[in-house]
């Protein structure tokens, strides 16, 4: 059944390009891999339901890929909680488990089940000794399943010291440690995602859960040094005693380019060609996922074009949206009733009166709050007066202080005593006691 599928999966993609270059021979423009949806969700919603059209969508060929960004708000999700294998992506939780329950200076025996897995390893060799933190760089790097049944299998122990099956102890702990994340989607069946053969099996997990992964992952310093190392020597001790050498090229293509900052690649017939990855420009970290791409270099690809995408719809937007200025020449965002007065308020500006909000293009409208605090007695310049908050799509974007910029003081007794016959004029006449504040800066746009 494994062949069947991986077979009806890459005759689909394969038909898609033979779709493609017809269309071009007849003049027809045409989509790579007819893969611009507008059914695809940005911020939430589908692209149809926010009016945005093809050409402001990302490019792509996989069929499931999500963009989230360091808060886990998701920018863009194709296919996202569809269940689909993820091959050697899963060892970004091997390496989650394995930080979270060792000291890399702990020391890991290679035993036969490790050294014998085959397909992509790391080079180990049974007996072979070697520090945890050289064993993660042996996952992560070359993506070694050697490395990843060697962890598993000492990590298991750890967990729990009294097990008879350490790689399965560390399995469930995977699966446990999932659910603590929030994956609903994903079940791991072994260490280092292999999915046919011996280890076929019902193992998968979704593009979503992969960036909360991810997410998880590079908040630990050791995994986020290993992922961003183009290359690596490991030192390993041997059954023999004699010290040797293992030289690993890691198999992102794309680290150190524009702002990628480590990744973690898998490749099996079902799971296609898969890829998640961290960027972080200018300080704005986002994690990409692309699953079940059609060729090794376009997950790289379309991986590019989603980060790309990302940020090239950031914009920045100043807070104070107002033509107007206090006497001071500060951007006017209120007038602020002074309660102890009938008729006075106080003029407001920023705390940052040049303070900028990031929003994202695509996402809608940004709305805005303005709360005024209630000012009685001596105002001084500097002093907080209230704030303004700007949402856009439900989601805070910036909170900013607002301050006064004119001095204001309370009535003496005499004026004290005019302001109450005011009052009584006002009550009778059925007008407000204090003057209204009103706000002047009005939302920004994008």
């Amino acid at each position: 059944m494994k062949s069947l599928t991986s077979f009806a999966k890459r005759s689909a993609q394969l038909a898609a390009g033979f779709a493609c270059a017809i269309a071009l021979v007849a003049g027809v423009p045409a989509v790579a891999g007819a893969q611009v949806l507008t059914t695809d969700d940005v911020c939430g919603k589908t692209a149809d339901a926010r009016g945005i059209t093809a050409e402001n969508l990302p490019d792509i060929d996989a069929t499931n890929a999500l963009v989230m960004g360091k808060d886990g708000t998701v920018y863009y999700a194709r296919g996202a909680d569809e269940q689909v294998k993820i091959a050697s992506i899963t060892k970004v939780m091997t390496a989650i488990l394995t930080v979270e329950n060792c000291k890399m200076d702990e020391k890991v025996t290679v035993s036969n089940a490790a050294a014998t897995v085959g397909n992509s390893t790391a080079g180990l060799l049974e007996g072979d000794e070697l520090t945890v933190e050289q064993a993660l760089r042996g996952l992560l790097i070359p993506s070694g399943n050697d490395a990843a049944i060697a962890l598993a299998e000492y990590v298991g122990k750890k967990i729990d010291p009294k097990t008879k099956d350490a790689e399965a102890t560390f399995v469930k702990a995977m699966n446990e440690r999932a659910k603590k994340l929030g994956c609903t989607g994903t079940v791991f069946e072994n260490p280092h995602g292999l999915d046919f053969d011996e280890w076929a099996g019902d193992m998968h997990s979704t593009a979503h859960d992969v960036a909360l992964m991810m997410q998880e992952a590079m908040k630990n310093d050791t995994i986020r040094e290993v992922v961003a190392s183009e290359d690596s020597w490991i030192e390993v001790t041997g059954a023999d005693g004699s010290d040797h050498s293992h030289s690993m090229d890691t198999h992102n293509v794309l680290l150190g380019q524009d702002g990628n900052i480590g990744g973690k690649t898998g490749t099996t017939d079902d799971a296609g060609y898969c890829f998640t990855s961290a960027y972080n420009r200018d300080g704005d970290e986002i994690y990409t996922v692309i699953l079940n791409s059609t060729t090794t270099d376009q997950r790289f690809t379309d991986t590019a074009t989603l980060a790309n995408w990302y940020y090239g719809h950031k914009v920045t937007v100043a807070i104070a949206n107002t033509q107007e200025k206090t006497a001071n020449g500060n951007p006017l965002m209120a007038r602020i009733s002074q309660t102890d007065w009938t008729d006075k308020t106080i003029d407001a500006t920023l705390a940052d009166p040049d303070a900028r909000a990031t929003a994202f293009s695509l996402a809608g409208k940004v709305t805005e709050k303005v709360s005024y605090d209630d000012l009685s007695g001596t105002v001084h310049v500097g002093d907080k007066v209230g704030s303004v908050t700007l949402k856009q799509d439900g989601t805070k974007i910036a909170v900013m202080g607002l301050v006064a910029d004119e001095e204001g003081t309370g009535p003496n007794p005499i004026e004290w005593m005019l302001v109450k016959l005011d009052r009584l004029g006002r009550r009778i006449d059925n007008r407000p006691l204090t003057a209204e504040s009103e706000t002047v800066a009005k939302a920004p746009e994008v």
